[in-house]
């Protein structure tokens, strides 16, 4: 998959120098752009407020174990979601964890996000945050208490091992493991082998797509919140 990154990154560049090149020629219409800029903060305002309140209250839904999807803003993840064949809301998730009373969300995640690439542990509202995301999904998986407790500790096992973002997206390798993949093989472990969770092909290249996930008989969603339909 490291065809997609490539493709990324050739394509930034020129999008920021056509944004470049546009700004330059527009100068003489800042009085209209800064009249335009000040409505637009007022509704983003708006917007971000009222996405904060959905977090706090939808927090309150997440157990122990669940699967928190979320949709970024950015040009990776409007990339990440077209990964999905059936359902291309989501481009980014994690499990959640209880500690302390607070709710905490293991993920692994790359690039300017996260430098070292390691394995984090950010707290649910960070997570979720309206300011670098769309929207998120609380989703859970259909099983016992004991394999529940086996997905917590396998996932506390990973980020203790420090694994690493797999630019790679090699599904065979447990060294580096990307996004998706990191949640595919600690639900399986976890289950004991016992069942399967859907996989995705492209190009002859076996992955997991953020819907292979939560669209399976094994999940069941819990809530689904987008902070703007615009």
């Amino acid at each position: 998959m490291n065809f997609i990154f490539k493709k990324i990154t050739i394509r930034r560049w020129p999008l920021c120098c056509l944004l470049f090149f546009w700004s330059a020629c527009h100068e003489e219409n800042h009085y209209n752009t800064r009249v335009a800029s000040v409505v637009d903060s007022i509704k983003d305002e708006q917007v971000i407020s009222v996405a904060l309140d959905s977090i706090y209250t939808n927090e309150k839904k997440v157990a122990q174990g669940d699967l928190i999807m979320r949709t970024g803003r950015d040009f990776t993840s409007e990339t990440m979601r077209q990964l999905s064949i059936t359902d291309k809301t989501y481009s980014h998730c994690g499990i959640a964890s209880i500690e302390h009373d607070s709710i905490f969300v293991y993920h692994s995640i790359g690039g300017e996000w996260n430098p070292d690439q390691k394995l984090r542990r950010d707290a649910f509202k960070i997570f979720c945050n309206p300011f670098e995301n769309r929207g998120f999904g609380i989703y859970r998986y259909r099983m016992s208490s004991e394999e529940n407790e086996n997905l917590i500790n396998i996932v506390k096992k990973f980020y203790k091992q420090e694994i690493m973002f797999d630019m790679q997206f090699d599904l065979a390798s447990d060294e580096r493991m990307y996004c998706s993949e990191f949640v595919y093989k600690a639900v399986i472990k976890a289950f004991g082998n016992k069942i399967s969770l859907p996989t995705t092909t492209l190009n002859k290249i076996k992955f997991i797509a953020p819907d292979n996930l939560y669209l399976n008989p094994n999940c069941t969603e819990i809530k689904r919140v987008i902070f703007n339909k615009k």
